[in-house]
C-alpha cells in the first residue's frame, strides 16, 4: 500500500473508531440516565463521567506512543478500566434491550398493559449496573493474577522417537506498555526459566508502544535460557509499535527472531525444523508480512516442521504446507467472556489444540492482556508444551 493510500485508510480506520466510540457512549447516557430519567446533580455527573470515559479512550493511544512510563499510566489505566467496563456494559445493556422487546411482544399478544416506559428502563439500568459491577470486579482480579502454568502433551507422527518428550515452554501477548512493566517481564522470565524447558518461544504482541519509550521494560528477558534456544516472531501489536526497531532491541536481548525464515534445530541425535513467519498484518515500516512459502523454503522435507505464527489464522494454510505443528496466539480466547464468540466469527481457532489435515495447533490465551486488565472466564496463561512420538 503506497502512501497516499495509507493515509486515507488510516484516515476511514480513525474515522469509524471515532464513530463507533461516539455511538457507544451516546447508547450508555440513554439507557443509563436520560430513559431512566436521572434528577438533577446525578444527572449531569453521569453524563460528564460518561462523556470523561469517552475522552480517556481517545487520549489513550496518543498517551501510549508520546508519553514514557510511568506517566502514561495516569492515562492508561482510567482508560483501561472504562474500556473493560463500558464493554460489559454494552453487553448487559443490549441483552436487557432484548429481553424487553421479547416481554414487550408477550404481553402485548397476551393483551396485556405494558411496563411503564421509566420503571422499566430505571429497572434495567440498576440490574445491568450492579450485574457488570461484580462481573467486572470478577474479571479485573483475574487479569491482574499471575498467568496459570497450562501443560500440554501433543502426539505428532512424524517426531522422532529421539525427541519424544521434547518441551517447549511458550509465551505469548505479552503487551508490555503502559500497564505491563518490567516488574511483570521479570516475573516472567523467572517462571519461564524455571520450567527448564528445552527450547522457549515468544509468538508475538510483546509489546505496546513504540521501543524508544519501552526497550528498558523488556530489558530482564534477556535472562531466558533455554538448551536449545529461546525465539521471537512478531505481532500484529509489535508491527502498531514499529517491528524493525523491536527486532533490533530483541536481537540484542538474545533472542532469535524468526522473520519468514527456519533453522533446523538439533538434540538428543535427531533433528526438527523451526520455522517462524511475521504477522500477516505487517508491510508496513520495514516492509515485512508473513510469507510462509520463504519461511519453509529450503527445509529438509524428511524433518518434522513447528511454525511459530502469531494469528492461528496462518493454521489454514500452513495445515496444506508440510507443517506438523503450528504454535501460536493472538487470541486471548476471547479475553473477557462473551468476546470470545466474536473473536471465532473472524478467526475459529480461538483457543487450545486444534486439529487439520494431520497437523497439529495450539492457541494461547496469551500471557499478559491487551486494554482492559481484565479476564473473564479466559485466564492467562505460560504454556508448557511436551511433544510426543507416536511411532
Amino acid at each position: 500500500m503506497n502512501g497516499p493510500l495509507r493515509i486515507l485508510a488510516g484516515l476511514l480506520f480513525v474515522s469509524i473508531a471515532l464513530a463507533i466510540l461516539l455511538g457507544g457512549h451516546s447508547y450508555f447516557a440513554q439507557r443509563l440516565v436520560l430513559d431512566p430519567e436521572i434528577a438533577e446533580p446525578a444527572r449531569s455527573i453521569l453524563l460528564v463521567a460518561i462523556a470523561g470515559g469517552l475522552v480517556s479512550l481517545i487520549a489513550q493511544p496518543i498517551a501510549e506512543r508520546l508519553v514514557a512510563p510511568p506517566w502514561n499510566r495516569l492515562v492508561a489505566w482510567p482508560a483501561s478500566l472504562w474500556m473493560g467496563f463500558a464493554f460489559l456494559m454494552l453487553v448487559g445493556l443490549a441483552a436487557g434491550d432484548l429481553l424487553r422487546f421479547l416481554a414487550g411482544g408477550v404481553a402485548y399478544a397476551a393483551g396485556e398493559a405494558l411496563p411503564d416506559f421509566t420503571f422499566a428502563a430505571r429497572a434495567q439500568a440498576a440490574i445491568t449496573t450492579l450485574v457488570v459491577g461484580v462481573a467486572g470486579a470478577f474479571a479485573l482480579g483475574s487479569g491482574l493474577r499471575p498467568p496459570r502454568l497450562v501443560r500440554m502433551e501433543i502426539p505428532l507422527a512424524r517426531w522422532p522417537k529421539a525427541l519424544d518428550g521434547f518441551r517447549i515452554a511458550q509465551i505469548s501477548d505479552i503487551h508490555i506498555g503502559p500497564l505491563l512493566d518490567r516488574r511483570f517481564a521479570r516475573h516472567l522470565t523467572e517462571r519461564v526459566n524455571a520450567l527448564g524447558a528445552d527450547l522457549v518461544c515468544v509468538t508475538g504482541d510483546l509489546v505496546d508502544g513504540s521501543a524508544r519509550l519501552l526497550a528498558d521494560e523488556v530489558a530482564p528477558f534477556r535472562e531466558l535460557r533455554a538448551p536449545h534456544g529461546v525465539f521471537f516472531v512478531t505481532g500484529n501489536h509489535d508491527h502498531y509499535s514499529g517491528a524493525g526497531d523491536w527486532v533490533d532491541v530483541v536481537e540484542k536481548l538474545g533472542l532469535v527472531v524468526l522473520r519468514n525464515r527456519n533453522v533446523t534445530v538439533s538434540a538428543r541425535g535427531a533433528e526438527f525444523v523451526l520455522a517462524g513467519v511475521d504477522d500477516h498484518r505487517g508491510g508496513f515500516g520495514d516492509g515485512q508480512r508473513e510469507d510462509l512459502p520463504k519461511a519453509l523454503a529450503g527445509r529438509d522435507p524428511a524433518l518434522p516442521v513447528v511454525l511459530l505464527a502469531h494469528d492461528p489464522g496462518t493454521f489454514k494454510r500452513a495445515s496444506r504446507s508440510g507443517v506438523d505443528l503450528q504454535i501460536s496466539g493472538h487470541t486471548h480466547g476471547g479475553q473477557i467472556w462473551p468476546f470470545r464468540f466474536l473473536v471465532r466469527l473472524v478467526i475459529p481457532f480461538v483457543a487450545g489444540r486444534y486439529s487439520r489435515h494431520g497437523a497439529e495447533l495450539y492457541v494461547s490465551r496469551g500471557t499478559g492482556f491487551w486494554g482492559p486488565p481484565m479476564r473473564l472466564f479466559e485466564p492467562a496463561e505460560i504454556t508448557e508444551l511436551t511433544l510426543r512420538a507416536t511411532r
